[in-house]
């Protein structure tokens, strides 16, 4: 029923956005959650946008433009008067206006800041000034702290005080003098605690905490690992800076995903989260073209290849006839083992340290791979073949195992390569995503083809 009712939201406003209609569209959009609004304002343009904003409290918008598009939110800051912008801006959730003040330029920025309360102006500075990729560039400062010695009663009020919204209430920190971290308690533990009772006895002092320099992918992981609302972000002195958010890790891990997913079919990645619709062609073509051209180019080897044993494969046809088995057959065992590795090295349940233990293990699995696999064939090829005309020196029971054999062994070949390949890009600093499908497709078919005339030169020539 719920949906229903937020389907038919949806109608009514899309209609009221075709039909110009923005006093009627505003009240609609009133009713909304702030996703749900940022989504459907995707479909304003700038002007547009503008006329809503008197609908709405400044926090509430701060709310929304938190939800939006960056671009959308640059055409914004470009159009809407530099005071009410930076009101909204205030209001945002602190990592997003860190990410957004970092996409201004430096005339934006300071056309912008002398608009903008100290705390905030502080504060976004300070967010801007980590690394990319680094927790630094993910947390928030939108959190409570109180210290041992207080009573629950005194804390209570010091939260009331730092005000911290009511998604990140749940855990308050506990620190010294210095805001070093002590540990944390919930807020589950100060409503059952008596009022005099001393925050430090019911104190938890173990706690995860990430780096304020650490990698964002492994923050993200700890939050995903110990099932955590969010993660206090610590600095070389354990003093705490910030928080990352589940829903910030959530994003992370999402981000890395499409990243590695691309590079593991040989797609440029982009600095941004491209929408499929709104990415034009020639965008998909640059993201595309690179590795497809790099990788066309090395198959002039495959060519080479096959014209050097161009006389053997006329006096022999039907060995033309199952080189694209032997191609697909060790394309598919290579990705398959690229994509197990590449996997236990991004949840970490390997290392490049394990590289011959791996190696070993996953040798052994292409051994039974390429029995079943080398049976099969052989029966395929009697199958599909027993009314192919072969030169009367050669049995085609013979031409099927030769054919099986060569088949099995680049079954071993390509799992091996398959493996070994992310492990050697990771030993040399590199990401082993970009090691994967593509460009494994195409160097086991070089030694698919090695090995499938190898073999067919010791049987047949």
């Amino acid at each position: 029923m719920e949906d229903l009712v937020k389907d038919q939201r949806h109608s009514i406003a899309r209609g009221l956005i075709e039909a110009d209609e923005m006093e009627a569209l505003g009240a609609i959009l009133r009713k909304m959650p702030a996703v749900e609004i940022a989504d459907l304002l995707k479909n304003l343009s700038g002007e547009q946008i503008i006329k809503l904003l008197p609908d709405f409290s400044e926090e509430d918008l701060g709310y929304i433009a938190s939800n939006m598009d960056m671009e959308q939110l640059m055409e914004l800051f470009d159009i809407v008067d530099r005071r009410l912008f930076a009101r909204i801006f205030t209001n945002m959730s602190s990592d997003i206006r860190a990410d957004l003040y970092q996409e201004l330029d430096k005339d934006q920025q300071l056309e912008l800041l002398p608009f903008l309360d100290k705390k905030t102006r502080e504060n976004v500075i300070f967010l801007s000034s980590y690394p990319e990729e680094t927790a630094g560039s993910i947390m928030i400062t939108d959190f409570a702290t109180v210290r041992a010695d207080m009573t629950v009663n005194r804390a209570i009020e010091k939260i009331r005080q730092d005000a911290p919204s009511k998604k990140m209430i749940y855990y308050v920190y506990v620190v010294d003098e210095n805001m070093k971290m002590k540990g944390f308690v919930t807020l589950k533990d100060i409503i059952m605690a008596q009022p005099d009772t001393p925050v430090g006895d019911i104190i938890h002092a173990d706690f995860v905490w990430a780096d304020v320099y650490e990698d964002r992918e492994s923050v993200a992981r700890k939050i995903e690992k110990y099932d955590m609302v969010a993660i206090p972000v610590l600095n070389a002195h354990r003093q705490l800076t910030g928080i990352v958010r589940h829903d910030e890790a959530i994003d992370v891990i999402r981000a890395e995903h499409t990243e590695d997913l691309e590079k593991f079919m040989g797609i440029v990645h982009a600095p941004e989260d491209l929408n499929y619709i709104e990415t034009g062609v020639f965008g998909h073509f640059r993201k595309r073209v690179v590795w497809l051209s790099s990788l066309a180019i090395i198959g002039i080897i495959s060519g080479m290849i096959i014209h050097h044993y161009e006389e053997a494969m006329a006096s022999l046809i039907i060995l033309a006839l199952y080189m694209p088995m032997i191609a697909d057959t060790g394309g598919n065992a290579g990705s398959q083992a690229a994509t197990m590795v590449i996997r236990a090295l991004a949840l970490g349940q390997i290392t490049v340290r394990s590289w011959f233990k791996i190696l070993f293990k996953e040798a052994r699995i292409a051994f039974l791979l390429s029995i079943v696999l080398g049976i099969i064939a052989f029966g395929k090829i009697l199958f599909l073949s027993w009314e192919t005309e072969v030169p009367p020196e050669y049995n085609l029971l013979f031409i099927a195992f030769a054919i099986s054999i060569a088949l099995s062994l680049q079954v071993i070949s390509s799992t091996v390569v398959g493996a070994g390949l992310p492990l050697l890009v990771k030993r040399l600093g590199g990401d082993p995503a970009v090691a994967a499908s593509p460009a494994i497709t195409t160097l086991v078919d070089i030694t698919g083809l090695l090995i499938y005339f190898g073999v067919a030169t010791m049987f047949f020539f």
